[in-house]
């Protein structure tokens, strides 16, 4: 350490007398029983026991450990492909795509929209036979999958129940997850197509296709998780994503489906964040509040109506350019904080990620963190083991009434859809973001290798490149589609479905039918396009 250095080392030892979680929670220096008086049976109970605030299953991970799921994808479905069977060889337990922009709004490779995007931040999928040189040689009823992607979910899961037909799969033995959460693509992440009411359709279309056909597919995963990238608090996080839960049932109820019928098959997505005690008591109060919207405003009777299942993946806001390193033990941090609250699913970002895609390298460091915490550490061998914990219980408490009173205004103004066109929620989030910004500018929020503990040495690691070449292979891999497939049929399934969207019928199937026949995700996406229109947002100053 240098001379100059020694007054800001010294300072760090002069800490502060008052500390606050990103949600405004006191800390007090020691918690006592009074802080966090239990109710066992109301707010505890055993854990696979309503609220669920210990957990969903009895045993948890004595039973068998969360899903070990690595979000990949880039360049092409073939390059895409080798990196899924590279990790499944590597222990990973469960698949989880990333769609390339154009895939996740609904363009196709060749569209001059998607011009200079194909395979830059996913993979390109445009057609069928995209999906099917994605899952090449890995057998569909053998693995999970969760596919991130929301505006066009219903069209990318016909796209995989296609590709499993294929492979002798039926849609009965299917697992996994389409994220479909269009909700808060409109409040923190932006890739929308459709205005709000077709796109609510789309969703419940989904939702009862799959209550039938898909049973052990979950329908929707309602996402925190890029509602806290943008700059949410942890309580913030719960509330809106419940209040968007909240909303999803209510569409479905209103679509004539019973709550019982389609909430087994809801699932839910949260970040990990950096302050440990609170992201844990986070997951704990996220279930509990959950357990009693489903069972006391919606009526639910059966108890896997109840359970909020989710899954968990570290925050890619904390990871930093500078040191990367670094970011190898803030992911393993958060990645423990999600195991003690008790994820169903988890992702582990790689330390370079802010840099650039994933190399294969920093992928699986990645995911031996997973396995050290699951094989090592020995935290996975008893359920919630940080319960009674006064200031994990008090944690949960103050989360979960936080939460609950930003969802009583959500109510106010009329659910969640109306606090999203109004702003509500929008500026919420906004003025937490600037809040962690100032702190951050300030000093009083230190970030490692980035405001203190900075370094001058130039740092080149390895990053992964995608080729740019591939857009056009992507373009003549469509041309050659377009060349070869019936395009009479093509017609005749474009205004079928023009006619059925125009309609209330179920668009699922027919889905099916048009990316069985060649149809490609572009033109389906056009076709409803001229039937929904496209979401524009309100923009104020």
């Amino acid at each position: 350490m240098s001379v100059a250095e020694a007054p800001k080392a010294k300072q760090q030892q002069e800490r502060k007398e008052q500390f606050d979680t990103s949600s405004g929670i006191e800390l007090k220096r020691a918690f006592r029983p009074e802080d966090a008086p239990i109710s066992y049976e109301q707010d505890l109970g055993d854990p696979g026991q309503y609220p669920f605030t210990r957990g969903v299953q009895p045993t948890m991970y004595r039973g068998r450990f969360w899903t070990m799921r690595q979000y990949a994808g880039y360049a092409t479905a073939e390059e895409s492909n080798a990196r899924y069977r590279f990790l499944l060889e590597q222990g990973q337990t469960g698949l989880s795509v990333a769609f390339d922009l154009p895939t996740q709004i609904g363009y196709d490779a060749d569209d001059p929209m998607a011009l200079g995007e194909v395979g830059k931040v996913g993979v390109s999928i445009s057609s069928i036979h995209d999906m099917a040189r994605l899952f090449e040689a890995i057998p569909l009823d053998k693995v999970s999958t969760s596919m991130t992607i929301n505006a066009p979910a219903a069209i990318l899961l016909a796209m995989y129940i296609a590709v499993g037909k294929r492979q002798g799969v039926s849609e009965n033995q299917l697992r996994g997850t389409v994220q479909n959460d269009i909700l808060k693509e409109y409040i923190a992440r932006g890739t929308y197509i459709f205005p709000p009411t077709p796109s609510m359709r789309l969703i419940t279309d989904l939702f009862a296709y799959c209550k039938t056909n898909v049973p052990h597919w979950n329908t929707i995963s309602i996402s925190g998780y890029h509602i806290r990238e943008a700059g949410s608090t942890a309580a913030q996080e719960v509330a809106f994503t419940l209040a968007n839960g909240i909303a999803y049932v209510q569409a479905a109820i209103e679509a004539g489906l019973d709550v019982d019928d389609f909430a087994p098959q809801l699932s839910f997505f949260f970040n990990a964040h950096n302050q440990f005690l609170e992201e844990v008591a986070k997951f704990r109060a996220a279930r509990r509040l959950w357990a009693k919207i489903m069972r006391e405003r919606f009526g639910a009777t059966n108890p896997r109506s109840w359970q909020l299942k989710f899954h968990t993946q570290t925050g890619g806001s904390t990871l930093t350019a500078q040191q990367p390193e670094n970011n190898i033990v803030r992911v393993a941090l958060q990645a423990l904080a999600a195991v003690l609250g008790g994820t169903q699913s988890l992702h582990t970002n790689s330390m370079d990620e802010a840099l650039a895609l994933p190399t294969q390298n920093a992928v699986q460091v990645a995911l031996r963190t997973q396995q050290i915490i699951a094989f090592e550490t020995g935290v996975a061998d008893t359920v919630d083991p940080l319960a009674g914990s006064y200031a994990i219980e008090h944690l949960t408490d103050e989360i979960e009434k936080r939460a609950q009173d930003y969802i009583n205004r959500i109510d106010s103004f009329g659910g969640a859809l109306a606090a999203i066109e109004n702003g509500f929620v929008m500026r919420e989030i906004q003025d937490a973001a600037y809040r962690y910004l100032q702190a951050v500018e300030s000093g009083e929020q230190i970030i490692v290798g980035v405001n203190q503990f900075t370094s001058n040495e130039e740092r080149h690691p390895e990053l992964l490149r995608v080729d740019p070449a591939i857009e056009a292979a992507q373009r003549q891999k469509l041309a050659d589609l377009r060349a070869r497939r019936d395009n009479n049929k093509v017609a005749e399934l474009r205004g079928q479905l023009e006619t059925a969207a125009r309609g209330k019928d179920n668009l699922m199937p027919l889905f099916i039918t048009c990316v069985e026949n060649d149809m490609t995700l572009g033109e389906i996406c056009h076709t409803l396009r001229g039937v929904f229109g496209e979401y524009r947002p309100r923009v104020s100053i």
